[in-house]
């Protein structure tokens, strides 16, 4: 059996790590707070900083990759009658907005844009690649040829509110 009574502060918050994560994180902020750097778990914390960063860059890749495959769609299928486009048109201003919403919080995030448009597109292709083969109603079914294997698109006009007008413009 273990002795708890024998163990540092630190061990035992280590040991709340697995047991109770709210409560070991109180333990963390008050030992922070009041200075006794002893007791903090070292460990624990880096590797859950270390997530809050990946989180915050998979949360952005992600939207990243539904905006660009929604720009896709719209770009390749601008023949689409506008009732199939518009649910396209909403799901680019919301993830562009949680795209820009994520560089106003988190403004470091910025540099790493251009990495998170080339891990994200070859998603964003597939996804509408797969979308665009579900075309229904007479709606032409593009060829998978008709997607680039490179991003089309620059940081600017993926993030410019007004892009995809664009591409009404060469469908009138």
């Amino acid at each position: 059996m273990v002795d708890v009574k024998s163990m540092s502060t630190q061990t035992k918050i280590s040991i709340l790590y697995e047991k109770d994560y709210n409560l070991w994180l109180q333990e963390n902020i008050a030992a922070i707070k009041e200075h006794r750097f002893n007791d903090i778990d070292y460990d624990n914390l880096l590797q859950e900083l270390e997530d809050m960063g990946k989180a915050e860059k998979n949360a952005l890749a992600s939207n990243m990759k539904i905006l660009i495959a929604h720009l896709l769609k719209l770009r390749i299928q601008n023949d689409a009658p506008y009732e199939m486009k518009k649910s396209w048109y909403e799901s680019v201003d919301e993830h562009r907005e949680r795209v820009c919403d994520a560089l106003l919080n988190t403004p470091s995030l910025k540099t790493y844009l251009p990495e998170a448009i080339e891990k994200s597109y070859s998603g964003a292709r597939k996804l509408a690649i797969k979308e665009g083969k579900r075309a229904k109603y007479g709606v032409r079914k593009p060829s998978e040829s008709e997607y680039p294997t490179d991003c089309p698109f620059s940081l600017e006009e993926i993030l410019n509110e007004d892009f995809y007008y664009k591409f009404e413009e060469q469908n009138n």
